[in-house]
């Protein structure tokens, strides 16, 4: 009998309207596929960055991590930022090991934050993501997630274009769901094709047929319901996967969904 094959390498990113849920997914997805033997690099593009704590990093071990924007030196090098013209293929290869603080085979890299009113372009930074998820060179089965920050942004600068699905997350509310065909559109328009649509914070039936019923044609990979897990585990430092085996049985389903997508 002839062992299966490893599964195939993912390069996953989330996107959606501020407060929808895109770290929540992000951490739900990886916790699922650490639970399956799979190494994960989860990268928090958000500066305001809060995926760290959503995976269960301490604030100690998230003291440990360098932002890649707290790296001028790096920036400088290889964005050509202080030239005034970024170069637009930065070389990558060494920053994961550099970057990343680790907790078994989970990676978290930071982006980095704005720290002050005034305090300048993201674009340097931005740039060098971009390359770093373009060119990552991926085990076996790895995973790499890309938590994005809100709204349509990163796509005007294509920060995800090298991605392999990409997740848009939103919830039963009319102003989140524009946004999700907003982020699609734009999302096509820099040749990304594997969209699938995500519900979150899903009360009962009339949300998910509210959410149905506006996704038109968007493909929909699956919805994770509303948990009174959340909090409770946010306030003790505890992941929403540990505790809500709702929500680890939804995101699955939408891991599947991923998965399918990926192999077409």
């Amino acid at each position: 009998m002839q062992p299966e094959p490893a599964p195939r390498p993912l390069r996953i990113a989330v996107a959606g309207k501020g407060g929808v849920g895109k770290t929540t997914l992000t951490a739900l997805l990886a916790y699922h596929f650490l639970a399956r033997g799979r190494g994960v690099l989860a990268i928090d593009a958000d500066p305001s960055p809060c995926l760290g704590p959503a995976l269960g990093f301490t604030a100690d071990e998230l003291a440990e991590a360098v932002p890649l924007s707290a790296m001028e030196g790096v920036l400088d090098e290889r964005s050509g930022g202080r030239t005034g013209v970024f170069r637009m293929n930065p070389t990558v290869a060494d920053l994961p090991e550099r970057l990343t603080v680790s907790r078994g085979a989970l990676r978290l890299l930071l982006l980095g934050s704005v720290e002050h009113g005034g305090g300048g372009c993201f674009c340097p930074a931005s740039s060098v993501l971009r390359e770093l998820v373009r060119h990552l060179m991926l085990k076996e089965g790895e995973v790499v997630l890309l938590d994005l920050y809100a709204g349509v942004e990163h796509l005007g600068r294509a920060t995800a274009d090298s991605v392999d699905t990409m997740l848009v997350v939103a919830g039963p509310n009319p102003r989140s769901i524009a946004t999700a065909h907003q982020v699609r559109r734009m999302a096509q328009e820099v040749g990304i094709e594997r969209l699938l649509l995500v519900g979150n914070g899903i009360t009962g039936n009339e949300d998910a047929a509210y959410l149905m019923d506006r996704a038109e044609d968007f493909e929909i990979a699956g919805m994770i319901r509303a948990s009174v897990e959340a909090l409770p585990a946010e306030r003790a430092g505890r992941t929403l996967y540990s505790v809500d085996r709702r929500a680890a049985t939804d995101v699955a389903e939408i891991a599947l969904a991923v998965e399918r997508s990926a192999t077409r």
